[in-house]
C-alpha cells in the first residue's frame, strides 16, 4: 500500500467519524425550532434555553450526580479488587478479577434487567441512589483495567525495599503505590464518568421517568417533537468527552493504558 493510499483512507475514516458531529454540531445552530442542515438563521439561542429551562436542568443535574458518585463507587470496588488480584496468585484471584470483569461481558440489556428485578424486590426502583449503585457496578470494569494496568508496571523491589525500611501495609500503600498509581485511578474515573453520563438502558431500567437522566430526557423528547436542544445537548456531550478523554491522552501514560508494554524494560 502507498503512502499515497493509506493517507487517503485515514483520511476517509477520520471524514466518516467526524462528519455526524459536523451535522449534529450544525443543526444545534438553528434559529427555529427546527432541525435543519445547512441551519436556518444559525444563532445560539438553544444553548442559552438550555440552561434556562428546568425540564433540562433537572435532568442535567441528574445525569452529572449519578455519573460523579457512580465512577467514584467504582474505583472504590475497582482499587482493592485490582491490588488483591496483583498481590495474591490462585484460582480465587481468577474469580475475584473474572467478576471485575464480568459487567461488560454481559450486553447492558441483560444487566439492566437484572438490576430492575434486583431493585424491584428490594423497594429500590425508581431511586437516585439505586442508579448509581447500578452504574457503579456496571461500570466497574473499566477502572479495575487501568489500576491492573498500572500495578503492572510497578516494581515489586520497591514494596521489598519499603518493607525492609520498617513501612507498614497501610505506610506502603499511602506512600509507595498510591502515588503511582494516582493516573490509573483518575483514568479510571473519567472513563467511568463519561460512560454513566451517556449510558441510558440501565438508567432507564432502574429509575425509569421517576429520575431523568439526559439521555433518558433525549428519548422522551423525541416523542414530542424536534428541538435544537437535543442537538445541542449532543454536542456538550461530544466536547466533554473529548475534553476529558484529551486531558488524559496529554498527562497520562495513554498507550499503556490501552494495553501497550513498556518498550524497555530493566
Amino acid at each position: 500500500m502507498t503512502r499515497m493510499l493509506k493517507t487517503t483512507y485515514v483520511f476517509v475514516i477520520l471524514a466518516l467519524l467526524v462528519a455526524p458531529l459536523v451535522v449534529v454540531a450544525a443543526v444545534s445552530l438553528n434559529g427555529p425550532q427546527t432541525l435543519r442542515f445547512p441551519p436556518v438563521d444559525p444563532s445560539l439561542r438553544w444553548y442559552g434555553e438550555l440552561f434556562r429551562q428546568d425540564e433540562w436542568l433537572v435532568p442535567l443535574r441528574h445525569s452529572l450526580v449519578i455519573a460523579a458518585c457512580a465512577a467514584a463507587l467504582a474505583v472504590a470496588v475497582a482499587l482493592p479488587l485490582a491490588l488483591f488480584a496483583w498481590q495474591r496468585r490462585g484460582p480465587a484471584v481468577r474469580v475475584l478479577a473474572g467478576i471485575g470483569l464480568a459487567p461488560f461481558a454481559l450486553p447492558p440489556v441483560i444487566s439492566a434487567l437484572g438490576f430492575m428485578i434486583f431493585w424491584m424486590t428490594l423497594g429500590g426502583y425508581g431511586r437516585i441512589w439505586a442508579t448509581i449503585v447500578s452504574h457503579g457496578i456496571f461500570l466497574v470494569t473499566l477502572p479495575f483495567v487501568t489500576v491492573s494496568l498500572g500495578l503492572k508496571g510497578i516494581d515489586k523491589s520497591l514494596i521489598e525495599a519499603a518493607r525492609v525500611m520498617g513501612a507498614g501495609r497501610w505506610n506502603v500503600f499511602r506512600t509507595v503505590l498510591l502515588p503511582l498509581l494516582v493516573p490509573y485511578i483518575v483514568s479510571g474515573y473519567a472513563f467511568a464518568f463519561v460512560l454513566s453520563l451517556n449510558e441510558y438502558i440501565i438508567a432507564y431500567m432502574v429509575a425509569g421517568f421517576t429520575v431523568e437522566t439526559l439521555p433518558i430526557k433525549i428519548f422522551n423528547a423525541l416523542r414530542y417533537g424536534y428541538t435544537p436542544i437535543l442537538a445541542v445537548v449532543s454536542v456538550i456531550f461530544a466536547v466533554l468527552s473529548a475534553l476529558i478523554f484529551g486531558l488524559i491522552g496529554r498527562f497520562g501514560n495513554l498507550p499503556r493504558l490501552l494495553g501497550a508494554e513498556r518498550s524497555n524494560r530493566d
